[in-house]
C-alpha cells in the first residue's frame, strides 16, 4: 500500500483565535480562516488565543513527535511587547533562567535562552494604542523549550505585563511577510529541511 500523501502549511494566526478547528466554546477557530484545508489537518504545537504568528498545520500526525518530543531541541523565536522599560538586570535574569509555575503547581526554572531588546518591528504597533501611555519594550526571545504559556510567565515573573506576543520562526521556518490570517502551503522536503528534522527517524 502506498504511503499517504501529506500536506504542510504555515499560518499567521491572528489574535482572538484558538489553535484548533473545533471547540465547545464560542471562540475564533482555524476553520474561520479563508482557506479550504484538507481533511485531517491539525495544528502542531499551539499558540494561546491572545498570541499571534507562526503556527504549523499538517495532515501528518508524526510531525508533533518529531519536532517537539525528540532528543534534539528546536529553536522558537518570539517578538514580545511588554510594558515598561526592561533593565539590563532583568535581561540577564531572563537569559540565565527564571523560576515560573508550571502545570501541577510545580516551580520550574527555565533553561538559558537568548533575549535581546529590539526596535518595534515594521508594520507592528501596540494593540493598546488608546491606553494611558507608559514606557514599553520590544524583546526578541529565542527558546528551545515550550512550557505552557512560558514566555508570558517569564516576563510576568520578571515584573512586566505582556502586551503582545508573536512567534516569528521555528528553526529556519519563518513567518516572513505572511499577513495575519494568511496561509502558505509548503512542499514536504522544504518543510522538513527548514525544521531540521528527519522524516524517516
Amino acid at each position: 500500500m502506498p504511503e499517504p500523501v501529506h500536506r504542510y502549511f504555515i499560518i499567521n494566526k491572528p489574535p482572538d483565535m484558538v489553535s484548533q478547528f473545533v471547540s465547545p466554546d464560542k471562540v475564533g477557530l482555524l476553520g474561520d480562516l479563508d482557506y479550504e484545508f484538507p481533511e485531517g489537518t491539525h495544528a502542531v504545537g499551539r499558540l494561546d488565543s491572545n498570541s499571534e504568528g507562526l503556527l504549523i498545520l499538517t495532515t501528518n500526525k508524526r510531525v508533533t513527535n518529531l519536532l517537539f518530543l525528540g532528543d534534539v531541541p528546536h529553536k522558537r523565536v518570539y517578538i514580545v511587547h511588554v510594558a515598561h522599560e526592561v533593565t539590563p538586570e532583568t535581561l540577564e535574569l531572563l537569559r540565565t533562567g527564571i523560576e515560573i509555575r508550571i502545570k501541577g503547581g510545580v516551580n520550574y526554572r527555565t533553561t538559558p535562552c537568548e533575549v535581546d531588546i529590539v526596535t518595534m518591528p515594521v508594520g507592528l504597533a501596540s494593540r493598546y494604542a488608546n491606553e494611558r501611555k507608559v514606557p514599553d519594550t520590544w524583546l526578541r526571545i529565542t527558546l528551545t523549550e515550550g512550557k505552557y504559556h512560558q514566555v508570558r510567565k517569564m516576563v510576568r515573573t520578571a515584573g512586566h505585563r505582556c502586551k503582545r506576543l508573536i512567534r516569528v520562526s521555528i528553526e529556519n521556518l519563518e513567518l516572513g511577510d505572511l499577513p495575519p490570517g494568511g496561509v502558505r502551503e509548503i512542499e514536504e522536503s522544504d518543510f522538513f529541511e527548514k525544521l531540521n528534522i528527519d522524516p524517516n527517524q
